[in-house]
């Protein structure tokens, strides 16, 4: 997880909200669903980036709540 955000990812027992860098969860769901309205909620407040892995710990979605150039560069 070297992406800055918020990251969706599974652990044991259901969803974890982990903050990139960090090596304790931010807040642990049953449902995957609860655990992105909860990171939703962390990367609008702080203006970031937000992750969703699978099951197989791949990134499957991101959504960005910072300052992103409209249109993008490049």
């Amino acid at each position: 997880m070297s992406k800055k955000g918020q990251h969706v990812v599974p652990s044991p027992g259901g969803w974890s909200v982990r903050k990139a860098g960090a090596s304790r969860a931010s807040s642990t769901h049953v449902t995957q669903q609860e655990a992105i309205a909860a990171a939703t909620r962390i990367a609008r407040s702080q203006g970031t980036e937000l992750y969703i892995h699978g099951r197989d710990g791949r990134i499957r979605e991101r959504n960005s709540y910072g300052n992103d150039p409209h249109p993008p560069k490049g």
